[in-house]
């Protein structure tokens, strides 16, 4: 049986790797391609989002710290358990620095267009239109629903149609 304390560590412990590892998971879940994110669920994503960077460090720093701390009296069980929670908690920390949603939205950087005569467009399909200096693309939503980003060109003028 845990004594007063023993339980307090591992409240502790488990709720930072809990923490840690849910700033960068939450969100990497609910932002999917081809998924639909409600617009609560898409907040809370986004608000995880904002926080991961300064949460999960200090949740594995936390982890670690108590992983040094408690070495020598835990189990060889209880170490397994504590490295590998370390591990996850100091991975999802790496990877809420960087831009993993680029990985699962890939921009294109050359699209290829056809003439609106020759489109094979629903009735009732969503298109995001841009016309600059007389010259006119139109960019189908359910493309743009996965790659969220078209690198183009438009009468001259470098742009980036994002939806």
């Amino acid at each position: 049986m845990f004594d007063a304390s023993q339980k307090s560590f591992h409240l502790m412990f488990w709720a930072m790797v809990v923490v840690g590892i849910a700033l960068f998971f939450v969100p990497a879940f609910i932002i999917r391609p081809f998924r639909y994110q409600s617009p609560g669920a898409l907040h809370l994503a986004l608000v995880f989002r904002q926080l991961a960077p300064v949460g999960t460090i200090l949740a594995a720093c936390g982890v670690v710290g108590l992983t040094v701390w408690a070495w020598k009296a835990a189990s060889r069980l209880r170490k397994i358990l504590m490295v590998g929670a370390a591990v996850l908690v100091v991975g999802s920390a790496t990877m809420a620095r960087m831009n993993y949603f680029e990985w699962m939205f890939h921009p294109v950087q050359q699209p290829g267009f056809e003439k609106a005569d020759d489109a094979k467009l629903d009735a009732g399909e969503m298109v995001l239109t841009v016309s600059i200096n007389g010259d006119a693309r139109a960019y189908p939503v359910r493309e743009m629903a996965y790659h969220h980003i078209v690198n183009d060109v438009v009468g001259g003028v470098p742009i980036a149609a994002t939806y």
